[in-house]
């Protein structure tokens, strides 16, 4: 399970993951999930502690109110999409207490940048939402559904 950084060391470590990955020609992702849900701060929470048991010892997480970010570190583009699928995948069968969209960007080190603020701003500019369904019982505001 990876620990949940700080913003500020998230950002810190990334800027030296980065330096090493151009040394060493490997690749880097940068993944930010940003939740619409009624309480993004209790979500962010619940979020960080399913991405962080799929999530290498190696990788990093941080959270902060807005959103979570993670790093997979020697992971290209491919790979990435992997991980994302089985995070996804927890995500989806998880049973949160109110219906919860997510926004996802994903960004790779050196195709899309290869400094923190490049790799962020591709990451958020690709930015696409999924919609996850809600626990059973709850109604979706925008359909008017029971589920």
């Amino acid at each position: 399970m990876s620990e949940v950084l700080t913003p500020e060391m998230f950002d810190f470590v990334l800027a030296n993951e980065l330096k090493r990955a151009a040394r060493s020609q490997n690749f880097v992702t940068l993944v930010l999930l940003e939740p619409r849900a009624g309480d993004p701060v209790a979500v962010i929470a619940e979020i960080a502690g399913i991405v962080s048991r799929e999530l290498r010892e190696t990788d990093l997480l941080a959270a902060d109110a807005a959103m979570v970010s993670m790093v997979l570190l020697d992971a290209d583009l491919q790979n990435s999409h992997r991980v994302m699928e089985r995070v996804m995948s927890r995500i989806d069968h998880y049973q949160f207490t109110s219906p919860v969209g997510l926004i996802t960007g994903v960004a790779c080190c050196p195709t899309d940048g290869a400094d923190v603020n490049t790799l962020r701003c591709a990451a958020l500019a690709g930015r696409a939402e999924l919609r996850h369904r809600p626990p059973r019982g709850t109604v979706q505001a925008h359909e008017g559904q029971r589920m």
